[in-house]
């Protein structure tokens, strides 16, 4: 259903913003630019010969490991939901992202980078109209004890659960409607959560080389290495990556609820809403 519509949003000038991957560790420099109406949000690397463009869009998710990744017309881009979840909540519809690495900066964990290059660019107001998905019926994915759920609600709200096992987290549950200001005052500052037990084996794996105790929350068996910036930072950068992942099917309307949810479930959940947004435009040819 495509009954709510709003107009479309750009920034009002180029910013750049330069750092190391999260998990590549690799230097990038990562520019943000305005882009024309109804061009969506669009990665270039400009490293690579013909600066090959790889427009932000389920249909081009290759891995959700740890991370989502996106891959189009030979190029690569990699651990992009901190910064399509930013693009997402603050309401940017239409930008190029230049990166000269397949990875964006990890900035301090979160979003809070993304957010403050938007609001020093400015945003800008299009002539264009956008689609807002209304839900029209629920939709599902479950994986053993683990599942996400989509269902009609006036609105963007998410609610998630999170069960863990280390005596400093155990089970934190958020329910948040999402705007621009309650995503910049409550979600957009908490950063990914890391497990010195993990460690390891995620760099035998060549992940998590840019990580450290300031730009994740890092804990051992024991204790928080790192200074929290709320006490279920956990669950709030959970939905953090919920609004990167879902930004691929483009405005939407629903109550997402989530249960030990990951980036698996959340591309799942995005290729099954696209599936139906999809089929309700062909029927309302």
């Amino acid at each position: 259903m495509f009954n709510l519509k709003r107009k479309q949003r750009t920034i009002k000038k180029d910013v750049t913003y330069k750092g190391n991957g999260l998990h590549s560790g690799l230097a990038v420099t990562m520019t943000m630019k305005p882009a024309k109406e109804n061009s969506g949000i669009i990665f270039c690397r400009t490293d690579l010969p013909n600066t090959p463009k790889i427009p932000a869009h389920i249909k081009n998710v290759t891995d959700t490991h740890r991370a989502t990744t996106l891959e189009k017309n030979g190029g690569k881009v990699f651990t992009v939901e901190h910064v399509l979840s930013a693009l997402y909540a603050m309401h940017i519809d239409n930008c190029i992202i230049e990166m000269d690495s397949p990875e964006p900066p990890v900035g301090d964990g979160s979003a809070r980078t993304f957010v403050n290059m938007i609001n020093e660019a400015g945003i800008l107001t299009q002539n264009a109209d956008i689609d807002i998905f209304e839900l029209p019926q629920s939709v599902s994915f479950y994986d053993k004890n683990k599942f996400i759920v989509a269902i009609p609600y006036d609105g963007l709200r998410i609610t998630f659960t999170s069960i863990n096992p280390h005596p400093m987290l155990g089970t934190q549950i958020l329910d948040i409607t999402i705007n621009p200001d309650s995503y910049d005052k409550e979600i957009a500052s908490a950063r990914t959560i890391g497990f010195t037990k993990e460690l390891e084996a995620m760099r035998k794996m060549g992940l998590g080389k840019g990580g450290t105790t300031e730009n994740a929350v890092v804990y051992s068996e024991t204790e928080c290495l790192s200074i929290p910036r709320f006490d279920d930072e956990l669950v709030r950068h959970k939905i953090l990556d919920i609004l990167g992942d879902i930004s691929l099917v483009g405005p939407l309307h629903a109550h997402i609820i989530a249960v030990l949810g990951s980036h698996k479930l959340n591309a799942a959940l995005s290729e099954r809403l696209q599936k139906l947004k999809t089929q309700i435009t062909e029927e309302q040819k």
